[in-house]
């Protein structure tokens, strides 16, 4: 595997999406793409930019984006989709704060196999930060080794989630919410579920919990949080799924329990909107 090209061509690629976000910061309209759901020309254009690096050096590769109207992987063989090499990109990870000028956006770009993470950058061009993964090889953030909390509290524990964009009142997402607010010493809403994966690997967070993202929100930090030491797995207790990333990730494996635990309540709970 040629793990080190790889690295240097997704970072090259993140850092001129990362650029084209910051040209256009403030100076794009939106349109939504579902109930509070937005792209910009930003999306788009940041896109453009990454698949004409990426495709440029690898032009085998197969490419998944955000703004891609279908998967490049959907119409192969089984054998086939186990040899491709696949890059899955987020060319705006965080586009409602992009929108508003709240720095805390940021480009995602990963390359998979067969489901396995090979390499990924995640780059927050306000911050100038960038979050960098190779299988086995560790995680850094601007050339320096990540490695995630001790945290094995959730009352000492700093803990981020997430909602769909057309969350309801009542709904299993604003159980589970509520739950956890009143066990862990603070919860966070920030708006990118990648850089949400990149802050519990840098230790910034202990915990994140996420069930309405898709692979392209999350390949690439998730590899940076495992490269970190943390914890995922799927909200089921299941391991991780790429395609189906509904996740509990923790620092470590106690707080990893109780937040199940507490999870756990609010999808059992007997309150009005609640799931079984």
């Amino acid at each position: 595997m040629q793990t080190a090209r790889f690295l240097h061509v997704c970072e090259r690629a993140a850092r001129a999406g990362g650029q084209v976000l910051l040209d256009l910061l403030g100076q794009v309209h939106p349109r939504e793409k579902g109930p509070r759901d937005l792209v910009t020309e930003a999306d788009i254009r940041s896109q453009e930019v990454i698949r004409e690096i990426v495709l440029g050096e690898f032009p085998d590769h197969l490419f998944l984006g955000e703004e891609e109207s279908a998967d490049p992987l959907a119409d192969l063989s089984a054998s086939e989709r186990e040899q491709a090499l696949c890059w899955v990109v987020d060319p705006l990870d965080g586009t409602t704060n992009f929108v508003h000028r709240l720095p805390s956006f940021a480009v995602s770009i990963a390359l998979e196999q067969n489901n396995d993470l090979l390499a990924g950058v995640v780059f927050d061009p306000v911050a100038n930060e960038c979050y960098a993964a190779a299988k086995g090889r560790g995680a850094s953030l601007n050339g320096q080794r990540l490695e995630v909390s001790q945290c094995r509290q959730l009352r000492q524990a700093l803990v981020a989630t997430g909602f769909s964009p057309d969350v309801q009142r009542g709904s299993l997402e604003i159980e589970q919410f509520v739950e956890m607010l009143t066990e862990c010493q603070g919860l966070r809403r920030l708006g990118s579920a990648a850089l949400n994966c990149c802050y519990l690997a840098a230790g910034r967070l202990d915990g994140y919990w996420a069930t309405s993202v898709k692979k392209w929100d999350v390949a690439a930090g998730v590899l940076i949080l495992l490269e970190a030491g943390g914890q995922i797995q799927q909200i089921d207790k299941g391991p991780f799924q790429l395609n189906r990333p509904q996740f509990v990730a923790a620092a470590t494996p106690e707080l990893s329990q109780e937040m199940f635990d507490v999870l756990g309540r609010a999808c059992c709970s007997d309150g009005a909107g609640s799931r079984t």
